[in-house]
């Protein structure tokens, strides 16, 4: 769901501090009375299959427990209980739910896999670095008992998805069945002063996005057009993108040439393009863009508020803020041109090595992803009370109260509804992006994606980068650094002081090995 690889970095620095998993490596006792430790699943200690797995048993009543990210609306126990009486009757099972608050999860994610409770499924993905868990015996071998217990969402997984869940040549997580992309660009607002203002221009570059910005200073209240934050700007990475390079998923300073014979990973302070980048932003930030405090602002919503009137994100953000506020106007543009299916790991399920129940929470995960009323049931509620459907669109009803789960991994393609009132041009996109990656088949970004880095044996030096990334390459890209070579020098001293060439070297080991042991075609 996220897609902020600021709030990556920051995430896998604090995930890399816990790195004994009390608890996880003896593992749980599961239903069938076979051991449910990683890497014993079914299969030997060679990967070979061992004696077939027992069929499903729902002859004993249990409940489930699911952990995931977010807040948990005021009256979700109504929608518990409505789609409980669904699983009650399929599988003889119930679920409840544990929301890890946004406030918390920084400390509490880590923590769930650390401390020996045992809970049956939980969300996972690319950007809490579901790697270093799984390598540390966090989650279970699922090369048997995925496709045996949850054979109808494991045949819905596309080879690049299975590639993407395998590590050390074992699957670990179930990635999500909903496609999403790799589209990124400027959202931008466009009816301002209660429609007395309104931009008629088209944003198809970064010279018209500046002209925007300034067009946004000169004719509107707004003086600071740009929603910088706290969390750090998308620029860096959109740029690079737009320059032809590829931003490796799970870093927030390495990219490649996706379209060079051998791939090789390239720190943004030798960046080709970076001193034209920093350029751009110092003029960005000197023409007031931007607040001087706003890397110490951590107020997210100035573009919902007002306050602000442009950021660089997906599609989905963009959305969003249409459907918030319709009549500010806001458009959209992809500034990618080889756009890409987003890892499917983006969004994953997994099942912690604790687990008592491995089948029975497979086979429920079956039934949620692969039967329609299940899924709208645990997706978006109860019907009438929770959401409706309009013209073949999802609105949600009472927000506060309800929602719709935070477990957006659970969400697939067949039934994923758009929102009630988005633009629609969102169609329109997405159908040219399938068309494109059709066409285009395993291209170089689609290749890349399925390669997740693993930081295990890198944990300090991964961490220490990171902070030097916060400390010295926030304040240059957002302009507020007086003197950009000079900046950019000591930013690279102190990367490489860190640590960051031990980190490449580790990195590009795996890199290559993915290359061999996954040609492109």
């Amino acid at each position: 769901m996220k897609n902020t690889k600021k709030l990556f970095a920051l995430v896998l620095a604090l995930v890399l501090v816990f790195t004994v998993f009390a608890g996880c490596s003896g593992g749980g006792e599961s239903s069938t009375g076979e051991s449910s430790t990683a890497g014993d699943s079914g299969t030997d200690s060679s990967g070979e299959s061992g004696d077939a797995l027992p069929a499903l048993d729902t002859s004993e009543e249990v409940e489930l427990v699911m952990y995931f990210i977010s807040d948990r609306p005021a009256k979700y126990d109504e929608i518990e209980a409505n789609f409980n009486e669904l699983f009650k009757e399929k599988l003889n099972c119930t679920l409840k739910t544990q929301w890890i608050a946004w406030s918390d999860y920084t400390n509490k994610y880590p923590l769930l896999f650390s401390s020996g409770e045992k809970f049956d499924l939980a969300y996972t993905a690319t950007w809490l670095g579901f790697s270093n868990y799984a390598t540390k015996g966090a989650f279970m071998n699922l090369d048997e008992l995925w496709p045996t217990y949850a054979p109808n969402n494991y045949a819905l997984q596309s080879e690049t998805a299975l590639t993407q869940a395998t590590l050390d040549g074992h699957l670990y997580v179930i990635p999500t069945l909903l496609a999403t992309y790799s589209a990124y660009g400027p959202y931008y607002r466009t009816v301002f002063e209660d429609g007395a203002a309104t931009y008629e221009g088209e944003v198809t570059n970064w010279e018209d996005y500046e002209e925007y910005m300034e067009w946004v200073q000169e004719n509107t209240s707004i003086s600071q057009p740009y929603g910088l934050s706290s969390g750090g700007s998308e620029i860096d990475d959109m740029f690079f993108t737009t320059k032809g390079r590829y931003n490796i998923r799970g870093t927030s300073w390495l990219s490649v040439d996706p379209y060079a014979d051998t791939f090789t990973l390239v720190p943004n302070y030798e960046n080709e393009y970076a001193m034209e980048l920093l350029e751009m932003t110092k003029r960005w930030s000197d023409k007031g863009f931007w607040s001087k405090s706003a890397l110490s602002d951590t107020d997210t919503t100035k573009i919902q508020n007002g306050i602000a009137a442009t950021d660089i994100h997906n599609v989905d953000t963009y959305q969003s803020r249409y459907i918030d506020k319709p009549e500010w106007g806001f458009k959209y543009t992809n500034f990618v041109e080889d756009v890409s299916n987003l890892p499917f790991t983006q969004d994953a399920c997994v099942i912690p090595t604790t687990s008592e129940n491995p089948e029975r929470a497979l086979a429920l995960w079956d039934y949620i992803t692969t039967d329609e009323e299940a899924y709208r049931a645990f997706v978006y509620g109860i019907e009438g009370t929770s959401y409706e459907i309009i013209d073949d669109q999802v609105k949600m009803i009472n927000t506060d109260d309800y929602a719709g789960t935070g477990m957006w991994s659970a969400r697939t393609s067949e039934f994923n509804l758009d929102s009630y009132g988005s633009p629609e041009d969102i169609s329109e996109m997405k159908a040219d992006w399938d068309a494109y990656i059709e066409k285009t088949g395993n291209h170089q970004s689609q290749y890349l994606s399925g390669w997740v880095p693993d930081t295990t044996s890198i944990e300090t030096e991964y961490a220490a980068c990171t902070n030097v990334i916060q400390q010295y390459w926030w304040p240059l890209e957002c302009g507020f650094t007086e003197d950009l070579e000079a900046g950019l020098e000591e930013y690279a001293t102190q990367m490489k002081a860190a640590g960051a060439e031990k980190v490449i070297e580790t990195l590009q080991a795996q890199l290559d090995a993915y290359c061999e042991e996954h040609p492109q075609g």
